[in-house]
């Protein structure tokens, strides 16, 4: 049986389509996941820091199944996918990669947990707007792999907006680090909801909901707690400078990606 079966056709542009909302997928956990592994030891407490490490695995895990199923397209090995693709061709948003803060890991961390919790809670909010869209796609591997990623994503969701209640209606200097981190996430969030040059194909196929209906639906996931807390939902930005999706990206991502690949080169025959 085809991989590009399950109630779409094998039209070529179907596949570029299919293939570049698994690129925007997988590399987004790729990258969200690796800023959260840069918290291990680091977190504000060692309970924190166990639940902090288990999401950041289970998104890397999710980031795989999306890898993998590139490489049942013929796309690549799933491996080099992940680890070996320079900057200009991953499509994750540029929230993603992001640095925590000033300093490295492991050296000089000076890192910003309000931002942390900020990127955490929105980027897990949309991730769950999308997710739930992909278990209706029309590219059945895609929804199959979406409702495994939907169980453990309730209990990372749930974690993270736990932390930004808590931390807007805690102390000045607490509200004033979130708010501030607020204004910096969303700085970077005008791709988050963006499927890039491949906008029309993607909607077309109903590979999973439109851009517009999907920033609807974040929004209107998060405006409760906002409203619990009297703040207004801030805006998402219109016609960002760069955007991920067409591989626009920052020096962020070119540093991290030099981690993320420096012992996977070393021995790329190797199983990982």
């Amino acid at each position: 049986m085809s991989n590009i079966d399950n109630g779409v056709t094998e039209a070529a542009e179907n596949k570029e389509a299919i293939t570049s909302l698994l690129f925007q997928l997988a590399d987004d956990d790729f990258l969200y996941a690796y800023r959260g592994s840069e918290w291990l030891g680091l977190a504000p407490h060692i309970e924190e820091d166990v639940a902090s490490s288990s999401i950041s695995q289970d998104s890397m895990g999710h980031a795989a199944m999306y890898y993998k199923l590139l490489e049942e397209l013929g796309v690549g090995n799933a491996d080099d996918l992940a680890h070996l693709r320079p900057a200009h061709e991953r499509k994750n948003s540029i929230v993603t990669e992001r640095v925590n803060g000033e300093g490295y890991y492991m050296e000089t961390p000076n890192y910003d947990w309000a931002y942390q919790v900020v990127r955490s809670y929105f980027y897990t909010q949309a991730k769950k707007v999308k997710v739930e869209s992909l278990c209706k796609s029309s590219y059945r591997p895609v929804a199959e792999a979406a409702v495994k990623v939907k169980m453990e994503l309730y209990y990372h969701r749930l974690h993270w907006e736990t932390w930004f209640k808590q931390l807007l209606s805690s102390t000045d200097v607490a509200k004033k680090k979130m708010n501030d981190a607020i204004t910096l996430v969303m700085n970077d969030f005008g791709d988050m909801f963006s499927f890039g040059n491949q906008k029309q194909a993607i909607e077309e196929y109903k590979l999973i909901d439109s851009e517009e209906k999907l920033k609807e639906n974040w929004i209107a996931s998060i405006e409760p707690v906002f409203a619990a807390l009297r703040l207004d939902v801030p805006p998402i930005p219109e016609n960002p400078a760069n955007n991920g999706r067409n591989g626009e990206h920052t020096v962020d991502l070119d540093e991290a990606l030099l981690t993320l690949s420096e012992v996977y080169k070393v021995d790329p025959v190797a199983s990982w």
